[in-house]
């Protein structure tokens, strides 16, 4: 099981207003709030546990078939600006974050082992939705590979094991 998430931060910065009041508390657990807190880029903090939670989300919602706006319930364990793991009711989720001038992306597997085959596609290839989650299909063998899309802003990014 894949996940990815792309935060644009222009856009994010022109849209979300993460200083007005309880927003923190409503995204993020205490501790991902002290970690924004004390960040030498509070606001790069927050999108970076923000496109974490968001990938591991698309794991999730894969796996249990739950759609919900539940990201108090994603618990990111920071281990340094490129990775973690992020936690949701006892599953657990690796995540690598590549942070640029512009965007932020996140993607997130189920074992870490998945990384090394994380492949980026088209976002023309051909992809079909079952119950809102896309695949990727191979025609020819009548297979489905999972695949996660992600795009916001000037960026989008479409990945496959």
């Amino acid at each position: 099981m894949i996940g990815n998430d792309i935060v644009d931060l222009a856009l994010a910065r022109k849209e979300s207003n993460w200083k007005r009041p309880r927003f923190l508390d409503k995204i993020f657990t205490s501790d991902e709030q002290l970690l924004i807190l004390k960040a030498k880029n509070p606001e790069i903090m927050v999108w970076n546990l923000w496109s974490r939670k968001e990938a591991a989300y698309k794991i999730y919602n894969r796996e249990t078939g739950i759609r919900a706006f539940i990201p108090i319930q994603l618990e990111c364990i920071y281990k340094s600006e490129a990775s973690g793991f992020v936690i949701c009711n006892k599953k657990v989720y690796y995540t690598q974050t590549s942070i640029l001038e512009d965007k932020i992306h996140t993607i997130a597997v189920y074992k870490k082992e998945y990384f090394k085959q994380i492949m980026s596609i088209s976002p023309e290839a051909n992809i079909q939705k079952i119950n809102g989650i896309p695949f990727l299909v191979d025609n020819l063998n009548k297979v489905f590979k999972p695949i996660s899309i992600s795009h916001h802003g000037r960026f989008s990014a479409c990945i496959t094991i």
